[in-house]
């Protein structure tokens, strides 16, 4: 797995994907993925920058901004996604002092263009798209596809990544966040935040000056799971990152993040990812 340190970019390992097939053996020629990235804990500013290709960033985490050209300067949170592209100067980051947690991906052809005539309009602005663990899974899935080197996975992730950006852009075209949708994205931003920590129901509640009923009622209607559930949920998808980005092992990893019964964590693992652990850091790194 291309993973290396760049204290420049960020703190933490960082990973780096790029086309390894010759374009002249590609199926699909019309969209290819160039590079592609996970930078987590990025600290990194770029300012006065320009691109010669299309890029797409999500945001999982973290907070920061982003400006094209002699437009505002916007704001960018966890669950956002924003544009990079030739032609304009652009402005982004996280926060003096701050971080985020970055997926990118780098591309050509002229299916970018068919996208923007039909469903990937205003490139310049931030888009609210939320935060659901099956978008890091289908970021890990291109990942995966093109670090095989394969031809036909090479064109199978340019096609996986369409499909999931074109459900990105359906997402951000909803209607604008009512306030108490704003609020249920604190609420969930809090409880992934604390991923580290023992879920404290009424810790929780107090800080957002609800009721425990209150909590798992929010985030059963919002996540469609019990909240004791969805915790669990949020710790094994940091368990995944953790799987491919340290050499840590099960044990460590589940005592971070509060489990002191690694049997327990393993099945609880198994049952979230359908595969073990051990399997998911061999298949996946």
């Amino acid at each position: 797995m291309p993973t290396y340190m760049d204290y420049m970019i960020s703190p933490l390992p960082i990973r780096i994907f790029q086309c390894m097939v010759d374009h002249s053996k590609l199926s699909v020629k019309s969209l290819v993925i160039l590079h592609a990235g996970h930078l987590p804990g990025r600290t990194l500013q770029r300012n006065g920058t320009t691109f010669d290709h299309w890029a797409f960033v999500y945001i999982g985490a973290g907070r920061g901004y982003y400006q094209a050209g002699d437009g505002p300067r916007q704001t960018v949170e966890a669950g956002t996604m924003f544009c990079l592209y030739p032609g304009t100067t652009f402005h982004y980051g996280p926060d003096q002092d701050g971080f985020w947690d970055e997926y990118y991906f780098t591309l050509e052809g002229e299916r970018v263009q068919e996208w923007l005539a039909n469903w990937c309009h205003q490139p310049e602005t931030v888009k609210t798209i939320g935060i659901e663990e099956a978008f890091f899974s289908k970021m890990e899935m291109v990942f995966m596809l093109m670090e095989s080197g394969i031809p036909a996975n090479q064109d199978r992730a340019s096609l996986a990544l369409e499909a999931l950006l074109y459900e990105m852009a359906d997402r951000a075209r909803q209607p604008a966040a009512t306030s108490r949708s704003l609020f249920v994205h604190k609420l969930i931003g809090d409880l992934t935040d604390s991923v580290y920590q023992p879920l404290d129901s009424a810790a929780v509640a107090a800080r957002h000056h609800i009721s425990i009923p209150t909590l798992r009622r929010m985030v059963h209607e919002y996540t469609g799971y019990p909240l004791g559930e969805f915790v669990h949920r949020l710790k094994v998808a940091e368990a995944k990152m953790l799987l491919l980005r340290t050499d840590k092992t099960l044990k460590e990893i589940a005592a971070m993040l509060g489990y002191a019964d690694v049997f327990y964590f393993s099945r609880l693992f198994k049952k979230v990812a359908e595969v073990s652990p051990r399997t998911y850091r061999a298949r996946m790194g």
